[in-house]
């Protein structure tokens, strides 16, 4: 078992309190089905933040060319009108389209962890490799179900719709962890030990990263909204 194909699009915001219950509606019964209708897309997941407001989202896909395809890019630029009223009120948008480096166990379960990061210089090469053989161990992981390695590359594409109408450029994320699990306390035993900054410092990243604690709100597949 893996995520759902060779790409993923990775995701973190946070939403205005005064309309978090309009956008659980429309992002579970207008956007996910919207999406996963697009050629290409496989499984769509939603994550609430374990401490405060946030959310991360990813999309899985059958290839990185996906993110650039006619289909995809006319969703992005015809957004229907629920998804151009609650648009604006994403904040703090990072939005990161990925190759998929590693995968390992599946892709899905009540709680996710996810570490932002990128190489320092000259670290590529070791810091690749400490995370492929790190996620195969914890895979395996009583507590653990599955764990990714995303690496984030621009398509080549002009600014979309949905993109102005939120207003200030999408930031990304160079680099991608993703574990999944169904107990937390050992999620956050791995982000304080083997993928603490410290020892991923060790490996090969740069000095800062940004990790969170997540629990499932919504998954769907393709084949859930055909």
């Amino acid at each position: 078992m893996a995520l759902m194909g060779q790409a993923a699009l990775a995701m973190w915001w946070n939403i205005a309190p005064e309309v978090r219950a309009d956008f659980e509606d429309w992002h579970a019964h207008e956007h996910f089905p919207e999406r996963m209708g697009i050629p290409g897309f496989h499984r769509g997941t939603r994550w609430r933040a374990v401490e405060g407001d946030g959310m991360f989202v990813m999309y899985e896909m059958r290839a990185f060319d996906v993110l650039s395809s006619p289909a995809y890019v006319a969703r992005l630029n015809a957004p229907t009108p629920w998804s151009t009223r609650l648009m604006p009120h994403h904040r703090d948008m990072v939005r990161s389209q990925c190759r998929v480096l590693a995968s390992r166990g599946g892709g899905v379960a009540r709680h996710a962890l996810t570490v932002r990061l990128s190489p320092a210089p000259g670290g590529d090469e070791a810091l690749r490799a400490f995370c492929r053989t790190t996620i195969d161990t914890l895979a395996m992981r009583p507590g653990l179900t599955g764990a990714h390695l995303l690496q984030h590359e621009m398509p080549a594409m002009q600014a979309t719709t949905e993109q102005k109408i939120r207003g200030n450029a999408d930031g990304w994320a160079d680099w991608v962890l993703v574990v999944c699990g169904y107990d937390l306390d050992v999620l956050q035993a791995v982000s304080d030990n083997e993928l603490s900054g410290a020892t991923l410092m060790r490996h090969g990243a740069a000095t800062s990263d940004v990790r969170g604690l997540y629990g499932l709100a919504v998954s769907a597949t393709a084949s859930d909204v055909i």
